[in-house]
């Protein structure tokens, strides 16, 4: 008889071969993974006893803490569906996608309770609200009280099947709702093996949750870690102060995060130098990295630089660019710009870069496609909207929306997303490309280019520019930078200075915010592009 392959099996793993370790620090508390499961155990009781079943969605509004990571096995348990928000929403879009995921139950945290409150009564299928660390003025169920009403004994799960939808995703929609991408236990089961494997992970790693767990490279933490019974160490505010400490303190082996966010830890390791004696592996996934970039990284910090790609309706991770024996006798330099790249193939994966007719583009790093994926992660589709589900997995391939390269190695270059592809004069721009450039310039802390309306040339590129501290340099200075290191059509015709750049509650770049502000701000109602 075939065993199903259900994420519940990856806690049972842990019990049974590392019950009495360590499994999760979240503030002064720490739990071994029988403590964590008799927890999960009553919180499967407790949401049994509200009435939830089989199929029914469970809310999930909350931070990197103890309470969101048994989340998700105790509603694993009962064969319901985690709906994990973005802690970055605003309540009309916390209304949307509750009411479109009919979600019956909310957890929310008290910190974020304010988003919840002002909308409470356009909430039209959620029954329960329970909130985590609730404090005497919220006039809600205190998730601790509740749960200590129910035993922490087995649980008797329901009838799982791996292709039952696990996990219900809403993707950050820039226009429109966002869509809701239908994972399933199978889903997530096959990606941690591959994942795990790809990663190196082990039960000696220690894990720091600096992604969130609603993020696409965060909520695949649990399963991977859990079923190795590695130690996770929960971290609410992930600002470089809080993560080198718990680095320090717990010995870190291994930390998921955006770039930027790695971008800050090199900031705070120039101006503060902590002093951390362990191997540190730190996987990266987002806008590809200059090759200085990765070169401070290893470096500097002594870090080994892991890129990956993914998206969240491949489950996510899809591509890894770790270095191979055949290309292991490259230059130093050369090696690091191979880092930068999104990388080959996982196992399970298939991953191609194809032209508009479907033919693959040439290994030869410059012809530009898309990049298109079969795997055992390609989601079963979007909650509720076939139209978007046909639009985007065709003949069984997903279609990214991101253009890439492929070089002779095999490695994948992502050049930009279709959206953020700056066309001038008809020559194709990648926005990545000047943006690495941008940032080998001593006075940039951070940049982003958009496109930007020319007479002349229909479009040129434009960067928004956060300097570094005590930095004075000028818009001339920049553009002749860009001019000295890049072809003349694709260096930057102008220059935004900002305190900040808009961001993601992971760290990502939020062009859209840039292009409409500026488009707006010069009377332009072009391309508005999402």
């Amino acid at each position: 008889m075939n065993v199903p392959l259900v994420l519940p099996q990856f806690l049972d793993r842990a019990v049974s071969l590392y019950g009495d370790k360590e499994a999760v620090y979240c503030d002064e508390r720490v739990f071994t993974y029988k403590e964590l499961n008799g927890r999960v155990n009553r919180l499967s009781h407790g949401l049994r006893d509200l009435g939830v079943t089989k199929g029914d969605r469970v809310a999930y509004l909350a931070p990197n803490t103890l309470e969101m990571l048994e989340g998700f096995y105790g509603v694993f348990q009962l064969g319901a569906i985690m709906v994990p928000l973005n802690i970055r929403l605003t309540p009309a879009d916390y209304v949307f996608i509750l009411n479109h995921s009919e979600s019956r139950v909310l957890f929310v945290d008290q910190d974020l309770y304010h988003l919840i409150q002002p909308v409470k009564k356009k909430l039209e299928t959620v029954e329960h609200i329970i909130v985590h660390y609730k404090d005497q003025e919220t006039n809600e169920t205190d998730y601790n009280c509740w749960l200590v009403n129910y035993t922490d004994k087995p649980f008797e799960r329901a009838n799982l099947d791996e292709d039952d939808v696990c996990n219900l995703l809403y993707t950050s929609g820039t226009t429109g709702n966002p869509k809701g991408v239908m994972l399933t236990h199978r889903n997530n089961y096959l990606h941690s093996l591959s994942s795990m494997h790809h990663l190196r992970v082990s039960d000696r790693d220690v894990y720091l949750h600096v992604l969130p767990m609603f993020h696409v490279n965060g909520w695949g933490s649990p399963f991977y870690y859990t079923a190795n019974g590695s130690t996770h160490i929960c971290l609410k505010k992930a600002t470089p102060e809080a993560i080198f400490q718990a680095m320090k303190n717990h010995k870190v082996s291994i930390l998921h995060m955006a770039p930027t966010v790695l971008n800050s830890l090199l900031q705070y390791y120039e101006e503060s130098a902590p002093v951390l004696d362990q191997q540190v592996r730190v996987v990266i996934a987002g806008s590809a990295p200059p090759p200085a970039f990765v070169r401070r990284v290893e470096e500097e910090l002594g870090w080994e630089f892991i890129q990956v790609y993914g998206m969240t309706e491949s489950t996510p991770l899809s591509l890894i660019s770790t270095i191979r024996p055949q290309i292991s006798g490259l230059p130093q330099n050369e090696q690091y710009r191979i880092k930068a790249k999104a990388g080959y193939p996982m196992i399970g994966c298939d991953v191609r870069v194809i032209k508009e007719h479907g033919e693959e583009v040439a290994h030869n790093g410059n012809e530009i496609g898309e990049v298109v994926v079969r795997s055992h992660g390609v989601m079963k589709g979007y909650w509720k909207n076939e139209q978007a589900t046909m639009e985007t997995i065709r003949n069984g391939w997903l279609h990214t929306g991101d253009m890439g390269t492929v070089d002779q190695y095999g490695h994948i270059d992502i050049v930009d997303r279709k959206k953020d592809i700056i066309i001038s004069g008809g020559e194709n721009i990648s926005s990545i490309e000047v943006e690495g450039v941008l940032y080998e310039h001593p006075s940039i802390r951070e940049a982003a280019v958009i496109a930007v309306p020319h007479e002349k040339w229909g479009e040129t590129p434009h960067a928004y520019v956060v300097l570094r501290e005590n930095q004075n340099i000028s818009e001339k200075d920049i553009i002749n930078f860009s001019r000295e290191k890049l072809a003349h059509f694709k260096a930057v015709t102008g220059v935004t200075f900002v305190k900040e750049l808009p961001k993601t509650a992971s760290g990502k770049i939020q062009k859209v915010h840039l292009r409409n502000e500026y488009w707006g701000s010069h009377g332009k109602t072009g391309r508005l592009v999402n």
